[in-house]
């Protein structure tokens, strides 16, 4: 099945930029086939990215905070070891990942979660449950407010604990060999305390556990991972999934003195482009050179009402052509994530996974990460947690949290404008959902 979608967009005038794309109900079948933007300059703008004075013998590094933990894990096996490494999972007993495991282990193997190393063994487990937070062997806390666990059934657990093994194999969905997963630690799932300390209701309609939690396994499998290879959807998208090290790399490669990420999960609308324009220009009053945007478009599971990734990313792309946003000053990529719409619990991970990719400015709007209450109309959460929260999390201190202005369309200038209270009666105002509707 197909469908054609208008995307509206717009210039600085209105609201939206009009343009079609096509979405079939398949991630296999998606017809959009976007151009790169890490290897190559920027060719989607058709201009280069800028040249720096030839005569500087030495690159300038740019002013990147360390990742969590000290280091940026990188999980991916070497390819002169990758042979030896198959040969040994093939022999070991066999764990099969959903689509949304397979998510999780690209998060952990590419280092978005920096400093752990693989599924959460138990104590790992119950330290993000109850405090937010992991203690590392020097005594410093990282943020760490989701649980990040591989859930395996009774039998599968049967079936390891009788092969006396400390390792198993991880199969992806299509039963290929993905990883091993070693030093291993099977625990009880109580799924009631994880969904109700992870989004502070037990409520019927939430997304992520009635994707993934309520048919989960009764049991956690924690270990240490070893990736076989880099983690690949083929869906035409694989171009736009930058690893934290890559999205480094390249703000080393732009120079960038500072980097400012904004995450979204719905196409960008024009109040979005005036927000991330002025972000900028605050930066550079503020004495950078160089502040680098990342747009950062989630790219793991969400609800079955959002815009599909490929129909958003085509958007995404549009603005940079168009020049609503500087492709000079921008990088568009994608944020492997799953979504769980838990609100200032969820938020603190979007902002620490940041930390990792080399951001210290995160943009935070209204009601990060939150959504409509499942079985009441109202917001689940109290819209203006989200940013309190960020601005007191442990483990995000060397973060900069900036506020999200409010936008609206100004009826009398005839564009996107921040909102003034005083003469309230002349703004429109469209969210980032309202423009999904759209779609």
């Amino acid at each position: 099945m197909s469908l054609t979608i208008t995307i509206r967009l717009q210039h600085a005038n209105n609201f939206l930029y009009t343009s079609t794309v096509h979405a079939t109900s398949t991630i296999r079948k998606r017809r959009f086939h976007p151009k790169p933007i890490y290897y190559t300059p920027l060719v989607i703008s058709n201009r280069k990215t800028k040249s720096w004075p030839s005569e500087s013998p030495l690159m300038v590094k740019s002013c990147l905070i360390e990742a969590d933990g000290g280091s940026l894990v990188d999980l991916v096996v070497p390819e002169t070891k990758r042979a030896s490494k198959i040969a040994e999972a093939e022999a070991l007993p066999q764990v099969r990942l959903t689509r949304i495991d397979l998510e999780w282990v690209q998060v952990i193997c590419e280092g978005w979660a920096s400093p752990l190393k693989g599924f959460m063994k138990e104590g790992e487990y119950l330290q993000s449950l109850h405090f937010n937070c992991l203690r590392m062997e020097d005594g410093r806390f990282v943020n760490m407010s989701l649980p990040i666990v591989l859930a395996i059934d009774e039998e599968v657990k049967d079936r390891i604990i009788g092969a006396s093994t400390t390792s198993v194999a991880l199969l992806g969905p299509h039963d290929d060999l993905v990883a091993i997963l070693s030093s291993i630690e099977i625990y009880k799932h109580n799924k009631e305390e994880r969904i109700a300390r992870t989004w502070g209701t037990t409520a019927p309609g939430l997304p992520y556990v009635e994707e993934v939690i309520t048919t989960a396994g009764n049991w956690l499998i924690g270990g240490d991972l070893e990736v076989l290879k880099p983690i690949k959807y083929n869906d035409g998208l694989d171009n736009y999934r930058l690893s934290p090290k890559q999205l480094r790399d390249e703000f080393d490669r732009r120079q960038a003195d500072a980097v400012f990420a904004f995450q979204l999960r719905n196409p960008v609308h024009n109040g979005h482009a005036l927000l991330m324009n002025d972000t900028r220009t605050r930066l550079l009053e503020m004495g950078y050179k160089n502040p680098i945007l990342l747009l950062h478009p989630l790219g793991g599971f969400t609800k079955a009402d959002d815009v599909p990734l490929d129909v958003r990313m085509e958007q995404h792309s549009k603005v940079l052509e168009d020049g609503v946003l500087d492709p000079e000053t921008t990088i568009v990529s994608i944020f492997p994530s799953p979504m769980h719409y838990a609100g200032p619990t969820e938020v603190q991970w979007h902002a620490k996974a940041r930390i990792n990719a080399g951001a210290n400015f995160y943009i935070v709007g209204r009601d990060p990460a939150g959504m409509g209450h499942p079985t009441d109309k109202r917001d689940l959460y109290d819209p203006d947690h989200g940013k309190k929260v960020l601005s007191m999390a442990p483990g995000l201190e060397k973060l900069n949290i900036l506020p999200f202005k409010v936008a609206a369309y100004d009826t009398v200038a005839k564009k996107m404008a921040f909102f003034d209270p005083s003469r309230a009666k002349d703004f429109l105002f469209i969210s980032g959902t309202k423009v999904s509707h759209l779609f």
